[in-house]
């Protein structure tokens, strides 16, 4: 049997986007840092993320059967640390605001409102399959991670846009 460690090993390696996944309950915003997120079908067009089947956000996600996927930015490690803790102050870490009723971050590339299609067991995971019904993304360069460390594409790296640029045009 693969050890627990040679499989950490393997995953470190594959390069994911990184996502807060957020939702709305009882007027409160929920988000956690997500590395799992992909597409799964174009037509119709259909998501997929991983939540701990202990996850708090899974549980207010499974109550109001929506999402939301911000797609962070390079540059915002900060962002992606501070949702990837149990800490109550998330939200005040980065500026958002409520978008179709679901929490959104300003430093966002990419936001997606999703409605639940699908929930399937994997392990100690549950993979939700979310039908997308919104869309926005931006030119500028996605943080990723990999290798246990944050970063971004290579050919991004050059000539994108300031974050600060993006959030006072988000917030205007």
């Amino acid at each position: 049997m693969l050890s627990e460690k040679a499989f950490r090993d393997l995953m470190a390696n594959v390069c994911a986007p990184v996502t807060v996944v957020t939702a709305m309950h009882d007027e409160i915003p929920h988000g956690a840092t997500v590395s799992s997120f992909t597409s799964v079908s174009l037509r119709p067009p259909i998501v997929s993320i991983a939540l701990d089947r202990r996850s708090n956000l899974l549980d207010k996600i499974q109550r109001t059967h929506w999402f939301g996927v911000n797609v962070l930015s390079s540059g915002q490690e900060d962002i992606a640390r501070a949702f990837s803790t149990s800490r109550a102050d998330r939200f005040h870490r980065a500026p958002w605001r409520q978008d179709q009723g679901l929490p959104r971050l300003a430093c966002a590339v990419s936001w997606a409102v999703c409605r639940v299609h699908r929930v399937v067991p994997g392990g100690d995971h549950l993979l939700l399959l979310g039908l997308a019904l919104h869309a926005e993304s931006t030119t500028a360069a996605p943080l990723i991670y990999g290798n246990r460390t944050f970063g971004t594409h290579s050919a991004f790296v050059r000539g994108t846009r300031a974050i600060t640029d993006q959030i006072a045009a988000f917030t205007h």
